[in-house]
């Protein structure tokens, strides 16, 4: 099978993790662009490189597109830009047009435009230092009251701000209308960092209304869309760890847990099936009362269980911490002796649409390949293990700025365990992509 794939942008988990979970199955000719004609923190994307690119690929079954990418220069720019419509609008006709000659499948997905509950810029117009919090606050009720009398807002900023709001809605339609022409397979629009109530879910429940397809999280969709690719249907039975707390809502999400997880598996064009039924187990390790969040310092009910792998198909999606792993739970799961044929994968980074994506994703790609790559496979559970467990639930926490030299040391016991858990040579470098703590790239020597 024949995909090309262009990212949300250059970090590891839309770019290096892609190409990882691709290469689990060495039949598939996965095209992905030059990681140089990416976006990324300050940069927006080489546009006219990738329609170029696009334009240049042999005949394909699929191209799996972050539309963002094609109409903004990436997702963070599709926040900042200051294109007019009419500028996008020319932009995305183009790639209307490549997309019609290539006459393939195409799986695609547009964000709804975020709104952050901080005063924190560094993806945002520089004025969210100052207004961040407010302007989330008027967005919020705005759409929960109706209308929003007191607004500490400057006029100005405001003004701009549901300015870059209403440009973006509006390509957003556009891309509904050529989804009704038949111009793509799938089209989703994304809820990135999602609370209850917002002008994000407003926006939402809009295009819903007109036909439209919404999901909630934004990195981990091109993969699910890529998993949708794959035309074929696993049974996952979702096993949930707390089966108590499934109504319970996630950070950053505004549906539940049982519901983020349903949403997922569809997605990905899999089937939700009865636990005797399933090709594959989903183990979900969700939370009691609300979801933790280490970096941030908000601590919750740890698990405290024994944990046994079945006999049988699984994967873990460990979403008890939004942004890492539960360290009780891996604790526990070390007990556990790996079977090759049995593990389809852990995940534990960022969201938990995020961690559930991503995982389907690799475990479809596995359960179906056609020729199976354990050497690929391995890396990526390293890199989860390292990324998800070591670094974010661990070694960040004693970090105050990115110094690879103090990251690598301090990685060397982590190291260790995940050689002998997974029974395979860790030999790794450390990057920060974006020159931040947030990501880490794992590198492979």
């Amino acid at each position: 099978m024949r995909i090309a794939f262009v990212p949300i942008d250059n970090r590891p988990v839309c770019y290096t993790l892609a190409k990882c979970i691709a290469n689990i199955d060495e039949s598939l000719e996965f095209h992905i662009p030059e990681r140089s004609l990416l976006g990324d923190l300050t940069k927006q994307a080489d546009v006219e490189g990738l329609f170029n690119w696009l334009t240049e690929l042999p005949q394909l079954d699929a191209i799996v597109l972050s539309l963002d990418t094609l109409a903004y220069g990436g997702l963070i720019p599709s926040r900042r830009c200051s294109d007019s419509f009419e500028q996008i609008k020319d932009r995305i006709f183009k790639l209307k047009m490549i997309l019609e000659q290539k006459q393939c499948k195409v799986f695609a997905f547009s964000s709804i435009m975020r709104i952050s509950n901080n005063n924190i810029n560094q993806e945002e117009k520089e004025y969210w230092s100052d207004w961040g919090e407010k302007i989330f606050k008027y967005s919020y009720n705005s759409h929960k009251l109706g209308n929003v009398e007191d607004c500490d807002v400057p006029q100005d900023i405001l003004a701009d701000y549901l300015a870059t709001r209403r440009r973006n809605f509006e390509i957003n339609k556009l891309y509904l209308n050529w989804q009704k022409e038949g111009l793509f397979e799938v089209l989703v629009f994304s809820k990135d960092d999602c609370a209850e109530f917002g002008l994000n879910v407003f926006e939402a429940q809009q295009l819903e209304a007109l036909g439209g397809v919404t999901k909630t999280g934004a990195d981990e969709i091109p993969l699910s869309l890529l998993a949708r690719a794959i035309p074929k249907s696993l049974k996952i039975c979702p096993v949930f760890l707390e089966p108590d707390s499934v109504h319970l809502i996630s950070n950053y999400e505004d549906v539940s847990i049982e519901n983020s997880v349903k949403g997922q598996i569809q997605l990905a064009g899999c089937e939700i099936s009865a636990y005797d039924n399933a090709d594959i187990l989903l183990y979900v390790n969700n939370f009691r009362k609300h979801q933790g969040e280490i970096v941030m310092k908000v601590d919750t009910e740890m698990f405290c269980k024994e944990f046994v792998v079945p006999n049988r198909p699984y994967m873990i999606a460990d979403v008890r911490f939004a942004n890492g792993s539960d360290n009780s739970f891996i604790t526990e799961f070390f007990k556990n002796k790996i079977e090759e044929n049995n593990f389809y994968g852990y995940s534990a980074w960022n969201t938990s649409a995020n961690s559930l994506g991503s995982l389907i994703c690799a475990a479809k790609i596995k359960y179906f390949t056609q020729k199976y790559s354990k050497e690929n496979f391995d890396k990526l559970q390293i890199t989860r293990f390292l990324d998800d467990w070591a670094y974010q639930a661990n070694v960040r926490q004693e970090l105050d700025r990115p110094d690879l030299d103090d990251l690598k040391i301090k990685m060397q016991k982590f190291e260790s365990v995940v050689e002998n858990f997974l029974g395979t040579k860790v030999n790794v470098n450390y990057l920060y992509p974006w020159n931040r703590l947030f990501e880490v790239e794992i590198e492979f020597n």
